[in-house]
């Protein structure tokens, strides 16, 4: 072997490692990324399935039961109304202008007024968790919600805790109010009126959320629907004539306005979705 061809081979192999090296990696690489790599397993945004890499939900799951905690809203009142109104034009000696709704969760078929207070307070817990979720970052985004959480918590409350019969009702029970009241009376009523509070507040709430988005018209309405529990509440407590019926009215429509609200809120989260 000459000189000459002992200097090629020693100039030449290191070169040509050097070069092939690299090469060798980058393709290697380039093959592992098209065949199985980590970022290649990863599902893509939106896949059925997919996750995030942080496990989060993906958006349409977190629209889809915000719509469905939504419409829990909306059904409170429809579920409370009719199953209550139901009852008071049909059981026996159930006067309306002197009975309060709540006393049908008395006698032989109480448990189902007391069913109607567990129902529609599991409706109105997950509404306000909807309606958090939507009114999020907006001015009284926070305590509407947390005030129906409230309120929901009362209603739950006045289910576990009936009133006493009295006054005709149930059937047989002596006229005029009865003689003392039952501690699960008197816890009766102060869930009442915890429910009854926070369903007000929230409603005026409500009025300042709207008022500050511009919609004058919505912000009047939901004052009103607080003002008519107001009174309503007022009135019955100060033993006024018809007062169980004015509560009624009352407590019906500050629900109805949170349901119209709710609905209203699920619709434009649907046009949304639709728009995109």
């Amino acid at each position: 072997m000459t000189a000459t061809q002992d200097t090629t081979q020693l100039t030449s192999q290191p070169v040509s490692q050097s070069v092939s090296q690299p090469v060798s990696q980058s393709v290697s690489q380039s093959t592992h990324r098209l065949t199985g790599g980590p970022a290649a397993r990863r599902s893509a945004p939106g896949a059925p399935g997919a996750t995030g890499a942080t496990g989060a939900t993906s958006p349409a799951v977190s629209m889809g039961s915000t719509r469905a905690l939504l419409t829990c809203a909306v059904l409170t009142t429809p579920v409370f109304g009719i199953v209550s109104l139901t009852q008071a034009f049909t059981r026996e000696g159930f006067d309306l202008l002197r009975h309060p709704l709540s006393m049908l969760s008395t006698g032989d078929l109480g448990w189902l007024q007391i069913a109607n207070f567990w129902i529609t307070a599991v409706l109105t817990v997950a509404g306000a968790i909807g309606l958090r979720r939507v009114m999020r970052g907006t001015p009284g985004g926070t305590w509407a919600p947390r005030l129906l959480l409230v309120e929901g918590a009362g209603l739950a409350a006045a289910g576990v805790f009936s009133m006493d019969p009295g006054d005709g009702f149930p059937a047989g029970t002596p006229l005029g109010a009865p003689a003392g009241m039952s501690w699960h009376a008197m816890l009766h009523m102060a869930a009442g009126s915890v429910a009854f509070t926070a369903l007000i507040a929230a409603c005026f709430v409500l009025g300042r959320h709207f008022a500050r988005a511009g919609r004058a018209r919505h912000a009047v309405a939901s004052r009103l629907g607080g003002l008519a529990l107001l009174l309503g509440n007022g009135w019955a407590m100060s033993g006024g004539r018809a007062g169980s019926l004015t509560l009624c009215v009352g407590v019906l429509v500050a629900m109805a306005w949170v349901s119209v609200v709710a609905a209203a809120k699920r619709a434009n989260l649907t046009g949304d979705a639709a728009r995109r």
